[in-house]
């Protein structure tokens, strides 16, 4: 073997590739394959020399599974140098995959792969000239450090057969004519900063790096980037070009047919099963199907998944869409599975006269798990399948008694899904129309082929029900769409599993789905997380074939990012204690205007109560003084923000427990002689209101993980999960308050009013703290 290996390095080295390249397409069993066969096909017609060597590499490694028996056509016209450019076969590969199942058409071929097109020197000088002219004073300004780049992509844009190095060299020489020899400015290196803040950048990026179905690192700050610029699906019609996807003689009409109903844009989905409340898992895949579709000037149908009425809901169907239009998206269309029943009917019948499905009478258990035994019944007569399939939906057998199953393998080993099961239950749309409901591996593809989806995104887990997507498409000769996976997102300390969170409920763990201890949509909703802030996250997560697994505090951080610039800020004590104002100059209360954002005044101000008696936070005062402490002792004097005022404290009342119950102070003016070490916030004349401190719903950071959490994960409860205090608050932020308004309690935390407020009862929960808690991460 290892002698075999040597032999395949030299052999690769011989046409152009170094050692350690020799090595690496070694390693891809595929690419090597198809690298030896272009070689052995190429040397029927001439030596290889280095330049021809690179094309064969280039044809290997891109060459699609569907027309690798075209790798000795290719090879020949490499070794005749009729591809003698990466832009000439890159074009030969598309054209023919666009004509897969047609004799290639040689005079077509070469039309559309530019061979005998010769493009002169002097072409090449002119469009140069007239771009560098075009950038002349960019150029002049910016010198050496100009980047040519984009330049050049516009000259091969122009001069599509046009060699890439000769288009640099020309640039090369055209700067430096312009510029003249490089001066010892231009030789500076780039002032350290700027490249201690690129390898902090690179570091981050590598980090950042997993199995990415764009081939480069993923963060982005919003979605729109994140779409823009970082994935790269297939074309509108190009499905074919998508590796794994199963072409066959009707594909390219198929397509065509499919172009015509939707005006080539882009068009996705988002499928949920209406038996639960959407979570932070779901909120990625809603930005990554309206997201995609928006950007490409596409439609995105918002799909409800109800094919099973044993646990749907109206609520769901509500709260679904009200979490789609929460995060800022508007479907197309609202659509159901349900609206196809009839036309999934027929075609399982037709999937039966092809002699694709069967009526199976094994039970759930029998087919259950890895390798199960084959069904007795698969290989049954048609005419009998077509006679038990309409015996199911008349209702002639029990639940269990009888499923329709497709004859197909999946990836994973996994034989004859069930296509059709029985279930004696009425359906929220159709009634008691049918007692037969088909399964997700029936129904998801062709609903999709149905409403001409162009993208069928979905989660990595799905991806072993690829192979059955694609044959039950094409076993019924319909359209059929291509399905990418990406990775879950999942989150630390929770649970999202809508059977577990119904048992949290059920044992008043949790009050309800949108507790905001859970991480539901209506969950963050609730307790305050912006939609922006949800979103931002989910593109900083990126697209990537691998599961994340993120720790909260990474969304904490985007919710901080955004409520530190859209919260308005107002003083708020929560564990108040008593101050008088012995000297009080005025006779009646004072109301002093406050900026909402102190950082930018221009946005407004709103006004509040300052009298002789006001509320501070107890941890704000301290008996004893220690030398780093800063604010109110006996011994030190404190300023109150915004009254322009300094407290020194004159005696202190307790009651017989020994508890504060009263600080007596005075006031004097700040100035430049009397300046405290602190300012600290404050609140005069208070209205009460309920305060909820929420952390962290359990204690271990996977409560589903057995070896953590040995016992489940009812029993990883952290006990102080919620505390509800009461807060002192300035009455006039009491008196203008709706539910889902967000503050920043100053020097406290962000707060979110919750629903509960109502009828003079006023409750505001935590969203999250000023800065992390870095005891939680």
């Amino acid at each position: 073997m290892t002698v075999e290996k040597d032999e395949c390095i030299e052999l690769f080295q011989q046409v152009g590739l170094s050692e350690q390249k020799a090595k690496e397409t070694l390693k891809n069993a595929q690419v090597s394959k198809n690298l030896k066969l272009a070689i052995t096909e190429a040397r029927k017609y001439v030596d290889i020399t280095p330049e021809i060597g690179i094309l064969l590499y280039h044809l290997s490694s891109k060459i699609k599974a569907q027309i690798v028996d075209k790798i000795s056509f290719l090879s020949k016209f490499i070794a005749e140098k009729k591809l003698d450019t990466v832009q000439r076969l890159d074009a030969a590969l598309s054209y023919i995959l666009s004509n897969l199942h047609e004799e290639i058409n040689i005079s077509a071929f070469e039309e559309a792969c530019g061979i005998g097109i010769v493009i002169l020197p002097e072409q090449i000088e002119e469009e140069v000239e007239k771009l560098i002219n075009i950038h002349k004073e960019e150029i002049l300004e910016k010198r050496y450090r100009f980047n040519p780049g984009p330049l050049m992509q516009q000259v091969r844009n122009i001069l599509k057969w046009a060699d890439g190095k000769a288009i640099k060299n020309e640039f090369d020489i055209q700067i430096l004519n312009l510029l003249g020899p490089k001066l010892n400015s231009d030789l500076e290196s780039v002032p350290k900063q700027t490249q201690q803040n690129k390898v902090k950048k690179a570091g981050k990026e590598e980090q950042q790096k997993n199995t990415s179905l764009t081939n480069e690192s993923t963060s982005a700050l919003t979605i729109t980037e994140l779409m823009k610029t970082k994935v790269h699906f297939h074309k509108p019609g190009e499905n074919y070009k998508t590796e794994g996807y199963v072409v066959t003689p009707n594909t390219h009409k198929l397509l065509q047919e499919h172009l015509k109903i939707t005006d080539g844009k882009v068009r996705t989905r988002f499928p949920p099963e209406p038996n639960g409340i959407l979570h932070i898992g779901h909120a990625k895949a809603i930005n990554i199907n309206f997201g995609y579709a928006a950007v490409h000037d596409g439609l995105c149908y918002l799909r409800y998944d109800d094919t099973n009425p044993e646990k749907e809901e109206e609520k769901f169907f509500t709260g679904i869409r009200d979490m789609v239009e929460w995060l800022g998206y508007k479907p197309a269309k609202i659509t159901h599975s349900s609206d196809y029943f009839m036309q999934l009917y027929n075609w399982a019948v037709k999937l039966i006269k092809k002699g694709f499905a069967y009526v199976c009478h094994q039970s759930n258990k029998d087919i259950r798990g890895f390798n199960p035994p084959p069904s007795p019944w698969r290989d049954r007569p048609i005419e009998e399948n077509l006679q038990l399939f309409e015996d199911m939906k008349d209702g002639l057998f029990e639940e269990g008694e009888a499923t329709l199953r497709m004859k197909v393998t999946l990836e994973e080993g996994k034989q004859d899904p069930v296509a059709y099961r029985i279930k004696y239950l009425p359906h929220h749309r159709t009634g008691d129309q049918w007692c037969i409901y088909p399964t997700y591996d029936f129904t998801h593809c062709l609903c999709d082929s149905i409403e001409n989806i162009t993208h069928s995104l979905c989660t990595k887990e799905f991806q072993s029900r690829r192979s059955s997507y694609y044959w039950l498409c094409n076993a019924l000769d319909i359209y059929c769409p291509v399905q990418w996976e990406y990775g879950r997102l999942n989150v630390n300390y929770t649970v999202v599993s809508k059977r577990k969170i119904a048992k949290l409920i059920e044992e008043g763990i949790v009050c309800d789905w949108d507790d905001p201890r859970l991480f539901t949509l209506t969950a963050l909703r609730r307790r305050g997380f912006p939609a922006e802030a949800i979103n931002n996250f989910c593109a900083q997560m990126g697209i990537t074939g691998a599961q994340a697994v993120i720790d909260p505090a990474i969304l904490e951080a985007s919710v901080r990012d955004i409520l530190n610039i859209t919260a308005v800020r107002h003083m708020v004590v929560l564990d108040p204690i008593k101050v008088t104002i012995n000297n009080f100059p005025h006779s009646q209360v004072l109301k002093l205007s406050v900026p909402n954002f102190p950082n930018a005044p221009e946005r407004g101000h709103h006004e509040i109560t300052f009298d002789k008696v006001l509320y501070i936070e107890a941890s704000d005062f301290r008996e004893i003084d220690e030398k780093s402490f800063r604010r109110l002792t006996p011994k030190q004097s404190v300023g109150l923000k915004y009254a322009g005022v300094v407290l020194t404290v004159e005696s202190i009342e307790k009651n017989d427990s020994g508890n504060i119950t009263n600080i007596i102070v005075k006031q004097e003016p700040v100035s430049e002689t009397n300046k405290p070490k602190a300012f600290i916030h404050w609140v005069s004349q208070p209205t009460l209101t309920s305060i909820r401190l929420y952390e962290r719903l359990f204690k271990h950071k996977n409560p589903e993980d057995p070896n953590e959490v040995p016992n489940g994960f009812l029993s990883d409860i952290n006990s102080n999960s919620k505390k509800e205090i009461v807060g002192y608050l300035d009455a006039n932020l009491a008196n203008a308050v709706k539910p889902f308004d967000k503050f920043q309690f100053e020097r406290v935390g962000f707060f979110s009013v919750d629903p509960d407020t109502k009828h003079g009862k006023l409750v505001f929960n935590r969203t999250v703290t000023l800065k992390e808690d870095s005891g939680k991460v």
